[in-house]
């Protein structure tokens, strides 16, 4: 029997991996499109599809102007306070702290706005670093963003594993040659995942801990 691999280093996805944001996203997209584009409905259920990519490339794939990045970065600000920690996120990121596991936040958005929205929810003193898709070369699924917080922590892909709730999480983590693991308690379509062959599927935050370094679950 093959034993359980102990990572001493995770990197996260941020948007429904470690905070519910999925309602403040609907409510900045439907004001940035009807602002820049007009009436309509807003095409969220599409934009959700896009999910872990930077907000720009999101834009060029589904043929909508780019002014809308401002508008739905400056509604996200004001809506901020509604974001949510899904529970038990700060047990395990306290846990992983205790068992000196390095962690990384590897987010389709930019660097300021994730700090920004992790400051918020009380989460970014549990984090060793955190990158933005406008902090590299090329964003997800290319490897860049996973290879930049596996740098900055001093860490080899060997050692390390990708936390992720989308298709294109699974991707980077894996050319960037880490294992790599489903977040199936947010809101995303557990199908696809699977159907990308993680290493690892998690039901729960803290079923990590079974994957790390002295982090055996509790």
């Amino acid at each position: 029997m093959t034993a359980q691999p102990e990572f001493g280093t995770v990197v996260f996805d941020l948007d429904g991996v470690l905070i519910d944001s999925f309602a403040v996203m609907r409510k900045a997209f439907a004001l940035a499109y009807r602002e820049v584009v007009g009436e309509g409905e807003p095409p969220f259920e599409e934009y959700r599809t896009h999910q872990g990519r930077y907000f720009p490339d999101i834009m060029r794939l589904m043929n909508l102007p780019p002014r809308m990045e401002q508008p739905f970065v400056e509604a996200s600000h004001r809506l901020v306070a509604e974001v949510e920690v899904y529970p038990d996120v700060p047990l395990l990121l306290k846990r992983l702290r205790e068992c000196d596991v390095r962690t990384a936040i590897a987010t389709g958005k930019s660097g300021a706005r994730a700090r920004t929205v992790l400051e918020v929810v009380g989460l970014l003193p549990l984090l060793d670093t955190v990158v933005g898709s406008d902090e590299v070369p090329r964003p997800k699924p290319a490897p860049d963003i996973v290879r930049e917080a596996l740098h900055r922590l001093g860490a080899g892909p060997d050692d390390a594993v990708m936390v992720g709730d989308a298709v294109i999480d699974i991707r980077s983590g894996r050319a960037a040659a880490t294992a790599t693991a489903a977040a199936l308690w947010g809101e995303t379509a557990p199908g696809p995942l699977r159907a990308e062959r993680p290493d690892f599927v998690l039901e729960r935050p803290t079923d990590l801990l079974a994957l790390v370094s002295g982090g055996e679950a509790r």
